[in-house]
Parts: structure tokens; C-alpha cells; sequence
């Protein structure tokens, strides 16, 4: 009896995580191809214009990105090299992207069983975005379409993309290591262009966005 029940309550904690799980559809948009990469759950995949992803996020899941890669190529094997956002070389993504990228960060099933997610420039900018919730009557969505790239200061400029300042200075005041900096004239200029986005490390609390857990969501590229 007592090894039913046991059984009985792993059994019903599977099914309790698994009604958690949040499926993510990832769209290209773009009028050129990118190679959309997930960590730590789905690793990455080639994305002509109009083509779809769609990947299965276990509950609990944080620390998680999803970003485009461009101008990538590839071998059969599956290494190769990205101008923006490479992965160590590898289509299939264990690790966080180069900058610079664009990135859709997010965390399921956190403080009172919600789901944190946010849009994030601290790694930089490559692509425009749209992060939203698409279930569980969330409908907040955030998004990053402007011309960083055409309007990108030339100290932060990079090929394919636009630096945060962080990458290129590597000091406190941009990095917040000590974790006592504040708004910068480089990050207002990602923040002025992306109200939504997190423009420096500290940039939280007109960034971070929650939905309940168990929201499923849709990332787009060039939306």
C-alpha cells in the first residue's frame, strides 16, 4: 500500500508539471532567413521567411532565451558560424548567443506560480521582435521594431547588429557588477526606441512582464 502511494504521488506531480508545460511558436517574419535558437530546451533551427517553430518548454524552466542568428552556414554536421548570435559554432544551441542578439528571456512557474518573461537588449540588438502570451487570458505583448541597427551610435556598432554598451566598455557603470549603476545616454538610446525592452542589467521594473503559469507564448521575428 505504501508503495502505491508513493507511486500515486510521483504519478500525480507528473501530471500536475506537464498541465504547466508552455508551448512556444517561433516565426520568421523577415524578409531574410535567421536560424532561431532555444536554450536550454530546443537548441535551434534554420528559419526560412514564413516558416514556424514550434518547441515544448517543461515547467519550471528559467534562465531561458530564445534569439535569431544570422548570416549563419552550416555543414552537414551541424557546425558552422553566425555573424549575429552564434552558439559556439553549433545549429543545435546548449549554450547563450554572441552578442550582439536580441533576445526573449523567460522563466515558467516562478513566485506564486507565474511565468516572468521579458524582452532584452543587454545582449544587444539584431533582429526586431514580438514576445506575447497567447492562452490563459494574457495578452500583454511587448515588442522591439525599431531601427537600432540604421540608428546604432558608431562606438556600439557591430556587423549585423548593434552592441549594448556593456560588450563594448566592459565597466561597471554599463555592466552593473557591482549592482548599483543606473540609465546611461547609451542605454536611453535603446530604451527611448524600445519602451518595452530591458535597455541595462537594472532595467527591471519597466521591463519585466508575468502571465499565469501554464501560458503558452509566440516569439516574432520582424513582426
Amino acid at each position: 500500500m505504501k508503495k502505491f502511494s508513493i507511486f500515486l504521488l510521483i504519478a500525480v506531480s507528473c501530471m500536475t508539471g506537464l498541465s504547466h508545460a508552455a508551448t512556444f511558436d517561433i516565426t520568421n517574419k523577415c524578409t531574410y532567413t535567421v536560424w532561431a535558437a532555444a536554450v536550454p530546451t530546443g537548441g535551434g533551427k534554420q528559419l526560412n521567411p514564413g516558416e514556424s517553430w514550434g518547441i515544448n518548454v517543461a515547467a519550471g524552466t528559467a534562465g531561458a532565451r530564445i534569439w535569431a542568428r544570422t548570416n549563419c552556414n552550416f555543414d552537414g554536421s551541424g557546425r558552422g558560424h553566425c555573424q549575429t548570435g552564434d552558439c559556439g559554432g553549433a545549429l543545435q544551441c546548449t549554450a547563450y548567443g554572441t552578442p550582439p542578439n536580441t533576445l526573449a528571456e523567460f522563466a515558467l512557474n516562478q513566485y506564486n506560480n507565474l511565468d516572468f518573461y521579458d524582452i532584452s537588449l543587454v545582449d544587444g540588438f539584431n533582429v526586431p521582435m514580438e514576445f506575447s502570451p497567447t492562452s490563459n487570458g494574457c495578452t500583454r505583448a511587448i515588442s522591439c521594431t525599431a531601427d537600432i541597427n540604421g540608428q546604432c551610435p558608431s562606438v556600439l556598432k557591430a556587423d549585423g547588429g548593434c552592441n549594448n554598451p556593456c560588450t563594448v566598455f566592459k565597466t561597471d557603470e554599463y555592466c552593473c557588477n557591482s549592482g548599483s549603476c543606473g540609465p546611461t545616454d547609451y542605454s536611453k538610446f535603446f530604451k527611448d526606441r524600445c519602451r518595452d525592452a530591458y535597455s541595462y542589467p537594472k532595467d527591471d521594473a519597466s521591463s519585466t512582464f508575468t502571465c499565469p503559469g501554464g501560458t503558452n507564448y509566440r516569439v516574432v521575428f520582424c513582426p
